[in-house]
């Protein structure tokens, strides 16, 4: 497809890295992932660092080509975590919900290569001062924990801003958009709703068929009043939820409403009472494929769309 600095620095084929997602992105999605040239990332989430350790020894076992751990900084289990990636000599390790610039030395004298998510200018130059090789500049687009900005404006304003590489999220799900996160300057792409319509992916089916049935209005953001936002499917709990939200509830009120229901969707599959987080472009999606097929329709749509744009004169001719 294409070779950025994200590709040689990773080690892999493709510029397509599949989201971190908690409780969806286990060992058999990620290891699919990498085996068919992008970067597969295991949502740690609030699991417990041994049982991260257990995933990461399986992944090990699936593949022996470059992955990646993401690590959910704002959870009690992180500097746990964070130890096991270090003792597990993970490749690359992703991080949201916080902070990464304590444990990037450590990281880096293990040789991990460390990229967090961003979601302002701001955060990516703090965070390329602190010495991370890469951002993710995440729009609020995408599913789950999100920002305020878009993607389209987000994404060129950190690349004008650090002189690291950049990582384009929120809103991509085919080759189209991956050329506009080239063209914006990003030299490669995160995506996760599209992989949990992965064969591998082990995400409850009927968490798959709320992607799947889901239409370009059918997300929504919750959690805005407690700081922490986050876009899911609707269905009654964001029903509940919002209800509560602007009538006067308070943030702990809201945030024990919202514990564990993200694996009561993505696990048990009760995907009416919990959290079914996916991005904007659910609406997009209409099939199960494996990783393999993904990434291959990735790449033919990208040269179509970039066969398409080179048919168009520049503005003085």
């Amino acid at each position: 497809m294409i070779e950025t600095r994200i590709t040689k620095m990773l080690g892999i084929k493709y510029p397509i890295i599949q989201g971190g997602m908690a409780w969806v992105s286990s060992a058999n999605l990620v290891a699919a992932v990498s085996n068919a040239g992008g970067l597969g990332i295991f949502g740690s989430g609030s699991l417990e660092p041994e049982l991260v350790r257990k995933e990461i020894q399986t992944i090990k076992s699936l593949t022996d080509k470059p992955f990646g751990v993401n690590v959910m900084l704002m959870m009690p289990t992180a500097p746990g975590v964070v130890d096991v990636c270090i003792d597990e000599k993970v490749p690359v390790v992703t991080t949201g919900a916080g902070n990464p610039a304590p444990f990037v030395k450590r990281f880096k004298e293990a040789g991990i290569k460390v990229i967090p998510v961003v979601s302002s200018v701001a955060l990516a130059k703090r965070l390329e001062r602190s010495g991370v090789d890469a951002v993710i500049a995440e729009g609020h687009e995408s599913g789950g924990h999100v920002g305020e900005i878009t993607s389209m404006v987000l994404i060129p304003q950190v690349v004008d801003a650090i002189e690291i590489p950049v990582i384009a999220a929120g809103g991509i799900a085919d080759g189209r958009g991956i050329a506009a996160a080239f063209a914006l300057g990003a030299e490669a792409v995160q995506m996760g709703t599209r992989f949990i319509l992965a064969k591998e992916c082990h995400a409850h089916q009927n968490y798959k068929e709320s992607v799947l049935k889901a239409r370009d209005r059918d997300t929504v953001m919750t959690g805005l009043k407690t700081g922490h936002p986050v876009r899911v499917i609707r269905n009654k709990l964001t029903k509940e939820y919002l209800d509560k939200e602007f009538n006067g509830a308070s943030v702990e009120e809201l945030e024990k409403m919202g514990q564990g229901r993200l694996k009561l969707s993505a696990i048990d599959g009760n995907t009416s009472e919990g959290s079914v987080m996916a991005g904007q472009v659910s609406g997009m999606l209409s099939k199960e494929q494996s990783a393999a097929e993904i990434i291959l329709d990735l790449e033919a749509d990208y040269k179509k769309t970039f066969d398409r744009l080179q048919s168009f004169k520049p503005f003085n001719k």
